[in-house]
Parts: C-alpha cells; structure tokens; sequence
C-alpha cells in the first residue's frame, strides 16, 4: 500500500490534534490497529526527527529491510504490514537524528512482553463482553464529594499469592479480592500502577508502556474482567497513573528519534535528581496529547473511576530535590512550571468533562494553593488531594512516648486549621511502611499489646476527621513487617487473637463510616464540624462533633491519646440533649478492655469551650469514643 496515493485509512485530523496538544485519544490511531477490510495492521509512529524507522518483528525475523515506514508530512512515520496475529512481537527500529540506531518499545502499545523482555505485542482490544452499565450510571449520577469514600490501597502482586515465584493473575485476584473488600466494607480499591514498566524494584513508577496494561499480570482482557468485577461488586477503581518522568530504559521514550522527543533538552530540566529519571516536557504539545490520551485511555477503555496523579509535587516545581542554580527558572524568574500547570488543568478538564463521576486525586506535598479549585477558578481541578500533613502529624504522634504527647498536642490538631482549604483524602499509604519506616502498627509507641490499642485510637481518630479515608493493604489486621513487593502478606497472622480482632474493628469502623452521614457530607466546611474540647494538652484527649446535612443527628467524637483513664472529661455542646455511647475502640470485640455504656448522659446549661451546654464524659486508655448526640430537647423548647 503507497501511502503517498492512499492515506484514508489515517487519520489525518487526529495527527492533527496530537500536533497541537489537543488529542484525547490518540491511542486510536498511533500505535498498531487492524485495519479490518484490508486485512492488514496499521503501525503509527511519532519521530519526526528520525531519519528511517521500520518495524520489525517475528513475522519479518527482524529485518529491518522487509517493513519500512513512510514518513509523513506531520512527524508521523506508517507502514500496513499483512499477516500479523494476536500475540506477535514487534519493535521500531529507528535510525535517530544523532545516527544510532536504536530498538524502540511502541509507546501506544496495548501489551508487551514479560519482562525482561521489552517488546511490543499486537493484541486487539474489542471482546470483552462489560456488564457494569448501571454502575457507570449511578457513578455519574452521584457527588463523590458528599458520599463515603474509604480506599483499599494494594499492590496486586502482593496482596495474595498462589505460588511463591509466579506473578498474581488480575482474574484470580479479581474474585478473591471484591469479595473481600465487599466483607470490609471499603468502597474503592487503589491499585499501584499496572501500566507496563521493566524494573521490578521501582512497583510501577517508573513506566515504559503508558498504554499497556503491565503482562506480569495477564492480558489486557484480563485487566477489563478486573474492572468489572469490583463494579459488579459495587467497588469503584483508581489506578495509580505517573505522568511525572519515565526511566531512561534504551527501549523506552529516552532519546526516541535521536534527540529529546520526551523530555527537554537541557539536563537542568530533563534530570529528575532524586530518582534518576527523566522528566517529561509538558510546554510540547505533542506530549501532552500523549499523556491526557494514556489518561483517558484507561477511562474509556476499561472503564476505570479514577486515577491518583503520582508525584505532583516534582512536576510543579521546577527546584524539585535541586539546590540553587541546578535548575531553570520559568519565564518570571520563579520556580513553578506553568508548563506543567497548563497540563494538569487541562488533564482534569478532559477527564471530569467526558466521564462524570469520576475522581481525580494529587499526591502533593507542599502548600501550593487550589490543588482542588477548578480550572476557571485559577485551580488545577483535581477532585482530592493527599493529606500528607495530617498523614505525618498524627503518626509522628503516635510513635513517640505518650508522657510527650502532652508538648505536642498541635500534632492532633492542626489539620483543622488548613482542612477546608482543599477537599483532602486522608492517607495511610504504602510510602509509609516502608525503607526503614516500620509497618502502621510497628510504628505505634509501646507494648505489644499497646500499638493495638493505639493503631485502634489512631484509626477511629481519622474515620472521625473530615477527609475521605485510605488504608495501604495489610493495615486492617495489623501486618508486623513492613511491606515487601516480593512476598504477599502475612495472612498468617490472622490466625492470632490480636490481628483478627483488628481486621474485625477496621470492618467495623467502614460500616460506622458509610452509616453516618455526619462522617462524610460536609467535609468543606466549618457547618460539618466543630470542637469541643480542644485544648487539654495536659491529658491528650480532645473531642469534637461531625454534623451532616440530613436530619440525621450529630455525632459526637472524644479521644485519649494516653495510656491511663481520663475521668470527667469536659466537652462543650452548641445544644441541650443526651449523648449515647454508640462505638468505642475499646470494646472487647476489637480486643480491648469494656464495652458500649448503655446509660446515656445529659447536657448542663452550663457554658465550655465556647458552649452554652456542656456534658461530662469518661475515657478509658488509648480508646476512640462516638456518641449519639439526640438534640430533641432543643427542638422541643424551640
């Protein structure tokens, strides 16, 4: 086929919008697609400073000379080649600008090659036969926002495995999986990212395939039954994605015609210093389409709710882990990319716009303002971001002496200060159980007995705090060591008293959690939440109250972040009524020491705290405590 005489099986209008930042699925037209009235497959290449590139592959033993590509007018390098079936390997072989010749990975390609092989795989994507319509619909249809959100962070080849040296299949971890998430109540499950990367030590983060579905797992189909039976289940999916850099893997996007497609060309800008990386150009338009299409790739393609921008932080700022003179400042003499702004803003746009109901999510460290403000509004337009703050404060606090804690009593309440700023997900993720830092419950301060009770305090505490709710896989029943992508967990533990009773009391909190709507309706502002007692530093307990917007009542929430008994806790209470003891951490069914009082406590007309009502409670050790607050006397006297 001359492609100079016969280019109506390209589309010229979609090179066209990947030329200027403007494509949202590129993946339809770049990379390898059978074209199916000509029997042959398309390969669509961007290189637009190579000077030759053919494909090569088991159906041309990899002669250079059989395929040759055509270039284009716009960059874009094609060839039809007949005879190719599902499963076939194949790479471009490119002679660069700066005259090597290289093996290149196709980066739209649907599947690859179990490492450490590198190939590409020509695979169909249609088949599968989706059954998750009315989820997708409810999922448009309601306010994340304003709903339960309690996420399951895993990693799939180590959650559960069958055999030691096999990798997890995505179908058998799919039914395992949902069913268990279903018994724990949680409502999403995050999943470390899967898109195809070669080093087994990186988890993920360090992606060669940005459309391929990661072959340690399965096939691309596999991935789709993946999906659909969390939907069937009712468990959303986020997907971990990284548009943040890529390694330097010769087969991957590193110098991909011979000079910098990717990545910038100045190593001030190109280097990621801390991981050893390489970032990408987000001010190239044909980048951007390259990113946003891999986004809603996964969106459109299988169906996915959600992806967590990995690394924001290192893509706002142009400084990220430099010191000064080691990077280039932007236009203003500052240190923001508005490059990569301009890309985030549009990233959100284009996914909350065509798939309503979905979630996006910025793991971001810093105060950089509006992370979660819409675009019009001079915000990036995510839907979350991660609380790293609360994340430290709180387990700092729990790890060290509780005779300290009394100094450091901000640690449990500053988060109240900035809570609203952004709509926040509160995070106990797989970044802190690892490198050295202990599992969550290692890092309770302690006895053996003690970091339970103080893992149970610190995890009613966070369900009670405004902010969606996120565990790392293991967490719920009190894995001892720390994560390790090479082993599943310790399931084993559960065979002991303590882990069961644990895993027990986390599947108790999530079905507290969805159950209340004070817990989760209004977490933008002060009308969902106010203090009651605050300021006993000397005991390290504080209280507070959770309202929703329903008639539903309040909920109020008292804490002693210490391992002796606090009698006669005061707390302040905006209106007349009775308290009645609904969840405590330590209830012996969870492995503590008492059990839910059944009388209830009345308020004084007595001003606390700023008040005009008070009550008195007791608090045992280590214990998270939820009350009932039945305000109907106030309504009888109005």
């Amino acid at each position: 086929m001359t492609l100079k005489n016969d280019q109506q099986y390209i589309n010229q209008d979609e090179i066209y919008l990947f030329n200027i930042g403007e494509a949202q699925q590129a993946y339809a037209t770049f990379g390898c697609h059978r074209v199916g009235e000509t029997g042959m497959h398309r390969f669509l290449l961007w290189a637009p400073n190579a000077r030759a590139v053919s494909v090569v592959g088991d159906f041309n033993a990899w002669d250079a000379s059989k395929n040759t590509m055509e270039r284009l007018d716009t960059g874009v390098f094609a060839a039809f080649v007949p005879g190719l079936t599902d499963g076939d390997c194949y790479k471009y072989q490119i002679e660069g600008y700066d005259g090597r010749t290289v093996l290149k990975a196709d980066p739209f390609a649907f599947h690859a090659e179990v490492r450490p092989r590198t190939a590409s795989k020509v695979w169909k994507l249609s088949g599968y036969a989706w059954h998750d319509e009315a989820f997708l619909l409810r999922r448009s249809e309601q306010n994340i926002l304003s709903n339960p959100m309690a996420i399951y962070e895993m990693h799939i080849g180590s959650w559960r495995k069958r055999e030691e040296y096999r990798f997890a299949n995505l179908c058998d971890v799919a039914d395992e999986l949902s069913d268990y998430l279903v018994e724990m109540g949680f409502t999403h499950v995050e999943i470390m990212p899967v898109t195809e990367y070669p080093l087994d030590d990186s988890w993920g983060y360090q992606v060669t395939g940005f459309y391929a579905v990661t072959s340690r797992y399965g096939t691309p189909q596999d991935f789709m039954y993946f999906v659909d039976i969390m939907h069937a289940k009712g468990i959303g999916v986020i997907m971990d994605w990284v548009p943040a850099h890529f390694p330097r893997d010769e087969h991957g996007l590193a110098r991909f015609d011979g000079t910098c497609l990717y990545e910038h060309e100045n190593p001030l800008q190109s280097n990621h210093p801390q991981w050893g990386t390489l970032i990408f150009n987000y001010g190239r338009p044909e980048v951007v389409s390259f990113l946003i299409s891999s986004a809603m790739f996964f969106f459109d393609v299988y169906h996915i709710d959600g992806i967590r921008v990995d690394a924001v932080t290192s893509m706002l700022y142009l400084d990220y882990a430099r010191n000064e003179g080691e990077y280039v400042p932007n236009e203003d003499g500052g240190n923001i990319d508005h490059s990569a702004v301009a890309f985030l803003r549009k990233l959100n746009s284009v996914i909350l716009t065509r798939h309503p109901g979905a979630v996006t999510i910025a793991e971001e460290s810093t105060s950089y303002p509006m992370i979660t403000q819409p675009p019009y509004e001079g915000g990036l337009g995510f839907m979350f971001k991660w609380n790293m703050g609360f994340m430290h404060d709180t387990l700092e606090y729990m790890s060290m002496d509780p005779y300290f804690r009394r100094d450091h009593h901000n640690k449990m309440t500053f988060s109240m200060f900035y809570a609203f700023s952004e709509n926040f997900i509160l995070p106990y993720s797989h970044d802190e159980v690892v490198h050295g830092k202990k599992s969550l419950l290692e890092k309770m301060y302690g006895s053996y007995e003690e970091k339970f009770t103080s893992l149970r305090v610190l995890l009613g505490f966070m369900y009670a705090h405004p902010g969606k709710k996120l565990l790392f896989m293991g967490s719920e029943f009190g894995q001892f060591i720390e994560w390790d992508y090479r082993k599943q967990l310790d399931w084993f533990l559960l065979e002991y008293e303590s882990h069961g009773k644990m895993r027990h009391y986390v599947k108790a909190l999530n079905a507290f959690y969805k159950g209340n709507p004070a817990f989760y309706q209004i977490e933008d502002d002060w009308s969902g939440f106010a203090w009651l007692n605050v300021d006993n530093a000397n005991q390290s307990s504080l209280s507070f109250l959770r309202r929703g917007r329903e008639n539903g009542r309040p909920c109020v929430c008292a804490f002693n972040f210490t391992p002796v008994p606090v009698e006669g806790f005061v707390i302040g209470l905006p209106s007349p009524g009775k308290l009645q003891e609904v969840f405590t951490s330590d209830d012996v069914i969870f492995g503590g020491a008492s059990q839910c009082r059944t009388e209830a406590i009345m308020t004084v007309s007595q001003e606390f705290a700023g008040h005009p009502f008070r009550a008195v409670i007791d608090l045992p050790p280590l214990t998270a405590l939820y009350f009932d607050f039945d305000e109907e006397e106030k309504e009888k006297k109005d």
